[in-house]
């Protein structure tokens, strides 16, 4: 950033009423940096190619993810429980 540029009357983005508009929308969200493989974020932004918005995609994908988890009591009973099933597939392929 430019020493020479005065920003002691610049307004905050609260007094600013687009900005603060923005900022009241977002109360419940948290501004993080992610480092995400690229072949994960293609993914996403691919599906929301013809509109809508990829962190929204990604944020719905985690919550989905949280709540399987939380219903199936952990993350490790949930892969658990899907290796049992295939398992028992497999199984029921070699018997008959």
């Amino acid at each position: 950033m430019a020493k020479d540029i005065d920003f002691s009357k610049g307004k905050k983005p609260g007094q600013v009423p687009a900005l603060a508009r923005l900022q009241a929308e977002d109360s419940n969200k948290e501004r993080i940096t992610i480092r995400l493989d690229r072949d994960v974020m293609s993914w996403f932004r691919e599906k929301t190619r013809g509109g809508g918005n990829y962190q929204s995609l990604i944020n719905e994908a985690l919550r989905n993810h949280i709540a399987a988890a939380q219903n199936s009591g952990s993350l490790d009973s949930l892969l658990e429980k899907a290796l049992r099933k295939i398992v028992r597939e497999e199984v029921k392929k070699l018997a008959a």
